[in-house]
């Protein structure tokens, strides 16, 4: 887990680069002819939460309707959607996953456009869909996914910026912003933080993550990666559902992750950080927003859409150090396997 969290920097070199660059744009071009009237994501576990990520950017940047379907509507309920003016796209790092397959093999009968982005271009979801996506991640090592969910994150940026540039191709104040992650991203691995915290809840009994926007997907998938290595409960809620009623649970003995940036995401945490510290609980806040809290993971600033893809390293890193301060070992986490086929 820890060689496939430093590999990241490097495969942002790699996604971005131009034989990789031009892949995703000539898919971007396609979808930008075709010119769905929605878009509608499937995946499970890790992979939902690149693909929620990128139903904020469809909404935000595409101003085009997105969800995220549920696949046992079509495999164990026989539903068949219309979904002939949409775009449809399988997020799954091994491309294995027979739901997956399904939904789109439907989808793709009933009319839509679909896609698949997965680590495997030799995959079933591939040879289903009719236009698909490498995420050149590499062998990952380890069960808990780390270096494909963000190189998911950055395939499905470069799509829809793709899309929304119209003939697939980004622009160059785009390229260039993004041509500087893989820097961005190795800065902020190099801070051990996160080790420095991990022995600070090792006897935690349960964890509250939140974050509002791009940051919300960040938060469900920082929940995920500490249930599936250390086994802690962990109950991911967005800002402002967190205010509806989840923040009665938080005390001094609930540590909460709260993702904040300096975007308009992170500026409608302002209003969550304050109610929290009146239950007195103990708060690490990650991201680039400097804000009063009991402790923090700093992350560096930039545009709210690239957080994502600097926030989750630093809580990845508290996952893994977390697990191994509690004596468990995140490489073999019990009962789960790399590939989860589901029906």
């Amino acid at each position: 887990m820890a060689a496939d969290i430093d590999e990241q920097p490097a495969g942002y070199d790699r996604l971005l680069s131009a034989e990789h660059a031009e892949a995703v744009a000539r898919v971007a071009a396609v979808i930008a002819e075709r010119r769905p009237r929605h878009v509608v994501f499937t995946a499970r576990g890790t992979s939902d939460h690149a693909a929620l990520y990128a139903a904020y950017l469809t909404e935000i940047r595409l101003g085009l309707p997105a969800g995220l379907a549920s696949p046992s509507a079509v495999t164990v309920f026989g539903a068949r959607p219309d979904l002939s003016d949409a775009l449809v796209v399988g997020v799954s790092q091994s491309g294995g996953s027979p739901d997956l397959t399904e939904v789109l093999r439907v989808a793709r009968e009933s009319g839509a456009l679909t896609l698949a982005v997965t680590n495997n271009p030799d995959s079933p979801l591939v040879a289903t869909a009719e236009l698909s996506v490498d995420i050149a991640a590499g062998h990952e090592r380890a069960v808990a996914a780390t270096k494909t969910y963000t190189a998911e994150l950055l395939a499905l940026l470069m799509l829809v910026e793709g899309v929304r540039a119209g003939d697939g191709v980004l622009p160059a104040e785009e390229r260039a912003a993004l041509a500087r992650l893989p820097e961005l991203a190795e800065r902020t691995l190099s801070d051990d933080t996160p080790a420095r915290l991990a022995p600070r809840y090792r006897f935690a009994a349960q964890l509250v993550t939140t974050g509002r926007g791009y940051a919300y997907p960040t938060a469900r998938e920082a929940a995920l990666k500490l249930m599936e290595t250390s086994y802690l409960p962990a109950l991911a809620f967005s800002g402002a559902d967190l205010l509806h009623g989840p923040l009665a649970m938080t005390d001094p003995d609930v540590p909460v992750l709260a993702v904040v940036g300096s975007g308009p995401g992170g500026r409608s945490m302002r209003e969550v950080l304050p109610r929290l510290g009146e239950r007195r609980a103990d708060v690490v806040v990650v991201g680039s927003a400097d804000v009063e809290a009991t402790a923090r993971m700093a992350v560096p600033e930039v545009d709210e859409r690239y957080a994502p893809l600097l926030d989750i390293l630093p809580l990845q890193r508290l996952a893994l150090a977390l697990a191994l301060a509690r004596g468990e070992d995140p490489d073999a986490p019990r009962g789960l396997k790399k590939v989860t086929a589901t029906m």
